[in-house]
């Protein structure tokens, strides 16, 4: 190494104290210098020190460890929990400058984590350390049952990492009581029957079935099957545990753009004021612009989202961007400050594949700016993720019917056979998905034997 504790404990001092002057509000702050396969490892694990143990995670460390040595892919700068006191890892290979402009970055991520209200309501940031560990430790202690044992786990773990990201995605929304929906549904019955009768004549219109499951249309799939599903308590305590940590992911799945362009920002802004050395200057600009550089045909999330930080300072003035850092999420920043002229900068632009061709189908003038920005929207946080309803269970056999809901782009067929076969592990009936395939509905079914059809 290039540099000492000391050094470094020196410069996360000054860049405390230009953090603070900044108004930054952040939690207690703890660095851990680590090696590149423990980076690798922590970062297969999305940084958790102690999590319970799945084949995903090691498949995932193999995977990035032979991209690395084989030069196909670099290692993140650092790795930031959101937890309090947060805790970041910077890998003992970075230069000085590198761990400087690091440390800077991560308090920007700090502050974030602590403010933004998707977080705020969403995630509890004291106990965050406690809950990886206690569900770590309780999954080992089914492994290790001689009675369950590591297959049995291993299979619900599998269904339950299948199904993860299908669950609520409204942040920090209270979940109403069955009597509470039930109450509204007959309101809102009532009150259409009424309108109904002042327009029309009476018709007579059948109540609706309060006694329905679900009484409305269901998108957390994880919680129903856990409510509802003929689990014995330690498969329903895993369902539990894997949909209690993905709660916990989805604010910063939402927020990814926000994040990366608030922590970058910062550190850029953050370095200017801690009077680097010359020698320490140029690299911090490279680094910088590495940092943010545009990608060849993608989308760099520190590009936009630092660009965008830096275009509402521009134009409201600095307190903006502690009050936008504080309440939206992706798809309301892109749709709120994402303008024509910062498309025409950025010069972003829509593709699209037709045949064996990539077409330019949107720029950024004064027709297209705006379809560029909505699949901008549409696409980012929560929104690359399939939106998929429980809309009935047939209290006869308990079958269970989920429906797609169609956005113009198709499920990957077999993805989706994939993911009904282990739902139908926790199930353990049959289970249909209505969805649209090739313009047409299409019904996905697959039986408690697991045997497909297409209907």
């Amino acid at each position: 190494m290039e540099y000492t504790i000391k050094e470094l404990e020196k410069w996360n001092k000054n860049i405390e104290e230009v953090a603070i002057k900044f108004g930054l509000d952040y939690y207690n702050q703890e660095f851990e210098i680590i090696g590149y396969k423990d980076m690798i490892g922590y970062e297969a694990y999305v940084g958790m020190p102690s999590r319970y143990p799945h084949w995903s995670f090691g498949k995932a460390y193999e995977r990035n460890l032979m991209l690395y040595k084989f030069n196909l892919t670099g290692l993140p700068y650092e790795m930031v929990i959101n937890s309090n006191p947060c805790l970041a890892y910077l890998m003992k290979e970075n230069t000085l400058l590198l761990q400087i402009l690091t440390m800077a970055h991560v308090y920007g991520h700090n502050d974030f984590f602590k403010n933004n209200r998707l977080f705020k309501e969403g995630t509890s940031a004291d106990y965050t350390l406690e809950m990886f560990k206690r569900h770590g430790d309780l999954i080992r202690s089914y492994i290790n049952d001689p009675s369950i044992g590591y297959e049995s786990v291993e299979k619900i773990l599998n269904a339950a990492h299948a199904i993860k990201l299908q669950i609520s995605r409204n942040v920090g929304i209270k979940r109403l009581s069955e009597e509470d929906i039930k109450r509204e549904i007959l309101e809102e019955y009532k009150k259409k029957s009424e309108r109904r009768s002042d327009i029309e004549p009476i018709q007579k219109t059948d109540p609706p079935d309060v006694n329905k499951i679900p009484l409305q249309p269901e998108e957390d799939i994880m919680y129903f099957i856990s409510k509802y599903g003929e689990l014995t308590e330690w498969e329903r305590n895993i369902l539990d545990i894997v949909r209690e940590e993905t709660l916990y992911f989805i604010p910063q799945i939402e927020t990814k753009i926000m994040n990366e362009g608030w922590a970058s920002y910062w550190h850029y802004n953050i370095l200017k004021e801690i009077n680097l050395p010359s020698s320490l200057y140029l690299e911090f600009i490279k680094r910088h612009n590495d940092v943010i550089a545009p990608v060849r045909g993608g989308l760099n999330p520190y590009f936009l989202g630092f660009k965008m930080f830096e275009d509402i300072e521009k134009r409201y003035g600095r307190d903006k961007i502690f009050e936008v850092r504080s309440m939206e999420r992706d798809e309301s920043f892109i749709r709120r400050y994402l303008t024509q002229d910062l498309c025409s900068e950025l010069n972003l632009f829509e593709y699209m594949k037709r045949g064996n061709f990539y077409i330019i189908e949107e720029v950024s003038d004064e027709e297209g700016w705006e379809n560029i920005r909505n699949t901008l929207c549409n696409s980012c946080g929560m929104g690359m993720v399939p939106y998929i309803q429980v809309v009935d269970m047939s209290k006869k056999d308990k079958t269970l019917t989920l429906q797609h809901v169609y956005d113009g782009r198709e499920l990957n067929l077999e993805y989706a056979q994939a993911t009904v076969k282990h739902i139908v592990d926790l199930w353990g009936h049959t289970v249909i998905l209505n969805t649209k395939l090739d313009g047409k509905e299409t019904k996905i079914i697959c039986n408690e034997n697991k045997n497909l059809s297409r209907a």
